[in-house]
């Protein structure tokens, strides 16, 4: 039996968000893994002008290749592309799908001023420069476009009704320390998800970058068991 498996990055983000999941599973598997950049992303963004349409479509297209090509298909969304993922699903005849920091809900405030609140001890020690959520935030911060987050925010309220769609199994991985998306966006995704086959899973020492967390091992093997 042939398998394939597409992988979708999130908002802002680029194919490097899940490649260490891809390149776990490559090695363990002979699965054809394949996790493309969305239109206007990337490590160098360049989001004006971009619609979620094509987001959604660039991931499609990559879906229908799968399908015409193999027996079985899962789809990993992080984030966005969780909610991506899930459109998808509800669509299309896939086997199983896994939600990744999946943005049914977004922005926990809670967890964000700690975050916050550490840079700027961070900053007052003069250790900012080593804080590693600033380098990575900064340079995305540069470069997005305000109307570009307001057709992210479009993309999950146009995918959020196909939630109630997905009758394959379906895994939920969140990490509880996500300041992006909160712990009650898994809860969410539960109730909304009407298959009888779901698993929820809160990982302790996971921010909002899941595959490049303290648990990511957790998270991989967790991931390859579901899907196997």
């Amino acid at each position: 039996m042939s398998i394939g498996c597409l992988c979708i990055h999130g908002y802002t983000g680029s194919p490097e968000e899940v490649q260490p999941l891809v390149d776990f599973l490559s090695k363990r598997t002979n699965w054809e893994l394949v996790n493309p950049t969305l239109p206007g992303h990337g490590e160098k963004l360049d989001l004006a002008g971009h619609y979620f349409q094509e987001w959604i479509a660039t991931a499609e297209l990559a879906l229908l290749g799968l399908l015409d090509r193999h027996e079985t298909v899962y789809i990993v969304g992080f984030s966005m592309g969780g909610m991506i993922a899930a459109y998808l699903a509800a669509k299309h005849q896939v086997e199983r799908i896994v939600l990744l920091s999946a943005a049914g809900k977004y922005i926990s405030l809670p967890q964000m001023c700690k975050d916050v609140g550490g840079m700027c001890v961070d900053a007052c020690n003069g250790a900012l420069a080593s804080n590693e959520l600033f380098l990575r935030y900064q340079k995305k911060l540069k470069q997005t476009y305000f109307i570009s987050s307001l057709e992210f925010m479009k993309c999950v309220k146009f995918t959020r009704p196909y939630l109630r769609l997905v009758e394959c199994p379906v895994l939920i991985i969140q990490g509880e320390l996500d300041g992006m998306v909160p712990k009650k966006a898994a809860d969410y995704l539960d109730d909304e998800i009407p298959s009888s086959d779901k698993e929820v899973v809160f990982l302790k020492q996971s921010k909002h970058l899941i595959c490049h967390g303290d648990d990511k091992d957790e998270l991989f093997n967790r991931v390859l068991e579901f899907l196997n």
